[in-house]
Order: structure tokens, then sequence, then C-alpha cells
């Protein structure tokens, strides 16, 4: 699972998120709500360990190991990983080679996972070098596919994502977060969440990724505190409804 136990951190001089209390068990799915510069974004590189965002205060646990002060590089190999809203362009570096090197020592299948991402024919181009906001973020779920992280942070997946590919984005997160899997004749749900392992935690601004994603839990950042929690359809329909801060007094 993933503990965050208080957790302060400064970007440069100024405090960008205070007292964090969060806990995503394995198997579970968050959708973090907020409005634009609430920390939302900052909270997901502080998991995944940029140097940049400084934690000043609290811990950060993930499979019962403090991992507060541990680099990305060893993050990314103790099983998190995060598709960004704006990932770089990297001129000189493939696709291909790229999913090869996130699946670590495992060898990829690197064309079969592009195949079903419709992504064939973007192998042998640079990373990101061209590509649209789709393009992007398929490319993001690639590498994500060949990594098979047990933690998954998504920051906002429909950004710069059109209608026609918003569905192959959602249903592959779905898939990515075994939130594909379903009850049968011999199996009931409460089976089918014990047998899902990988937690995710998504920022969202359109909701869009709610028709795709069955999330268990909804969180919003406001003012770089977590100010309510609760079922993500309930909050975010309360937000379209009054808006961040009555939200906030009203979601429970």
């Amino acid at each position: 699972m993933l503990q965050i136990e208080d957790l302060q951190v400064h970007l440069g001089d100024k405090e960008i998120l205070a007292h964090i209390d969060l806990e995503i068990n394995a198997g579970e799915t968050h959708i973090l709500f907020g409005p634009n510069g609430s920390g939302k974004t900052s909270l997901l590189m502080t998991i995944m360990g940029y140097p940049q965002y400084r934690v000043t205060a609290g811990k950060i646990r993930f499979k019962g190991e403090d991992i507060t002060h541990m680099p990305v590089h060893e993050r990314a190999k103790l099983g998190i990983g995060m598709s960004f809203q704006r990932p770089p362009s990297i001129q000189g570096l493939k696709t291909r080679q790229m999913v090869a090197i996130c699946g670590g020592k495992k060898e990829v299948p690197v064309d079969d996972l592009a195949a079903k991402m419709n992504f064939t024919e973007f192998l042998n181009r640079d990373i990101n070098v061209g590509f649209s906001g789709g393009e992007i973020k398929r490319s993001e779920l690639l590498q994500l596919m060949a990594q098979e992280p047990d933690l998954l942070l998504f920051d906002e997946p429909e950004s710069g994502v059109d209608l026609e590919n918003i569905a192959l984005i959602g249903n592959t997160i779905s898939r990515l977060l075994e939130r594909d899997l379903k009850p049968g004749p011999e199996k009931t749900c409460k089976e089918m969440h014990k047998k899902r392992k990988r937690m995710g935690l998504i920022i969202t601004h359109t909701g869009f990724i709610l028709d795709y994603v069955a999330a268990d839990k909804g969180q919003v950042l406001y003012h770089g505190v977590l100010a309510c929690k609760g079922n993500p359809i309930d909050i975010f329909r309360q937000i379209k409804e009054t808006g961040y801060e009555e939200c906030c007094r009203c979601v429970l």
C-alpha cells in the first residue's frame, strides 16, 4: 500500500502541500480533484520523487518501505510509475527504445503492446516529437504497460485528448489498474477486489475518466490541503453544481 503521513512539501521557498494524509490500499484506485494551482501535480511529483519538490516534514511509505527521500529511479524499480500531463520530447531516442527500457530486465513484446494502442507507426519516431496530445498520452500508456508498476500515477490523462481517443485511453487505464476484472459465476465482487493488486491515483479536471474507470474513492486538494473525501461521482457532481469551495464544505 501507499501511506502518506503529515506530508509537507516546499517548492523553492514556498510551501505547496501542507499536512497531507493519504492511504491507498492494494487494489484501490483514487481520483484526485482540485482547482488549478492547488498542488495536485506537486503531490504526484513528490510521490514519484522529483528532487525540486522538497519534503520538509512527514513520511511517504510504499510497500512498507520509507521512500520519503528515495531517488526517482529507485521508486520506479520498487514499482511506481507515472503518466505525465506534459512529458518532454526527446530527440534521438526512439519510442521503441524507450518502451524496451521501461520494461527493465524483462523482455518486452513492444510490437504487440503497440498494436493494442494503435501505435505501431510511432515506434520508430523520436519520443513525443511532433506528437499530438492524444498520441503523447498513448505513448505514456505504452511505457506504463511495459513497466507494469504496482502504483500508477496519472496526471490528467484526458488532457489534450480528442473524443475519438478518450475511450481507448480510458479503457487502457482501466485494464492497467485491473478495474476490468469482473465477478462471474464463481467469483464475487469481494473476491475480485482481493485479486486486484495495482493501485492508482488519478488527477482529473473534466471527469471524463470516471466514465471508464470505476474508482473507489475521491479526494479534493484545495489550497495545498486535502479538504474532503468521498465517493468520486458524488464529489464530481458537487463540484459541477457548486464549485470547489462549497464542495469542500458539503461532501463528506
